[in-house]
């Protein structure tokens, strides 16, 4: 990665290694994959202008809906698992932005009104960018934009039920959460996430609780970090480099989770060899 400036205006012009993770369906455990990675690097309690690694996610990026769709969406008849459901101009420009090392200004989502805020989210310029979503490899002029693309595979049965409690946690209720689950998660996670899983170039059993997968990205990001890889190939920026779809090791017995995940290189190209068995 780039040397960091000495202030933000030398930074402007700094070019991060992204990384992007995807829960497949949602809510997975790329999230919470995101926050151990940045607790374990010690960035999450670094003031946000300063911090050398950020996470950014897909969410975000959701379409601004018309009154008839925000009515379905109250209802939960709206399908925000569809590729159609973001914003991917935006979301594309952002990104590009992003690689190109500018500070941007990343949409809020309200989850609870299903409506874009007026409020933004400042992102400056890091090393390391984590871009998390359930549809990061789906469209291909963003998958090529990552340069280490990782996949959270989990269990359905916990897909499910982390569902049912964020849900419920948003004043929704069970009926309208299960139905939905059934009617739109499902099915597009089926015919639009699950595909996806051939462009990983990592796939993570278990998620969260799969330690010794994070602890070597962790370290493979603190090698960024630290300046010990230094050269990159970028051969696989538009997609046509090596993939290592082989599973991280297993750990203990537990649930898992499924997402992919993607580490962004501006102008560099890096795949995070497992040093494990096959499965």
């Amino acid at each position: 990665a780039a040397e960091r400036g000495a202030g933000q205006a030398g930074r402007e012009d700094h070019r991060p290694f992204p990384l992007c993770l995807t829960p497949v369906p949602p809510p997975s455990s790329q999230s919470t994959v995101c926050e151990k990675i940045m607790e374990l690097l010690g960035q999450n309690e670094v003031e946000r202008r300063q911090r050398k690694v950020l996470i950014l996610s897909q969410d975000s990026f959701y379409k601004v809906l018309t009154a008839e769709q925000k009515a379905k969406a109250l209802k939960g008849q709206y399908n925000f698992d569809h590729p159609d459901a973001f914003d991917n101009d935006l979301m594309h420009t952002t990104l590009k932005n992003i690689v190109e090392g500018k500070t941007v200004e990343v949409p809020t989502y309200d989850f609870v009104t299903h409506s874009r805020l007026a409020e933004t989210t400042v992102v400056y310029p890091a090393d390391v960018v984590l871009f998390e979503g359930i549809l990061v490899f789906y469209n291909q002029d963003i998958r090529d934009m990552f340069h280490l693309r990782l996949f959270v595979d989990t269990d359905s049965d916990v897909r499910l039920s982390r569902r049912v409690l964020r849900d419920m946690k948003r004043g929704r209720d069970l009926e309208q959460i299960l139905t939905q689950y059934t009617t739109f998660v499902k099915p597009a996670f089926e015919e639009f996430c699950l595909p996806t899983k051939k462009y990983a170039d990592v796939i993570i059993p278990r998620g969260v609780d799969n330690m010794v997968a994070i602890n070597l990205i962790v370290q493979h990001i603190q090698d960024i970090l630290n300046g010990d890889i230094c050269k990159w190939q970028r051969g696989a920026v538009n997609g046509h480099g090596r993939s290592y779809k082989r599973p991280f090791p297993e750990q203990t017995e537990g649930g898992g989770s499924s997402s992919s995940s993607s580490v962004l290189a501006a102008s560099k190209r890096s795949h995070l060899e497992s040093s494990s068995r096959p499965h």
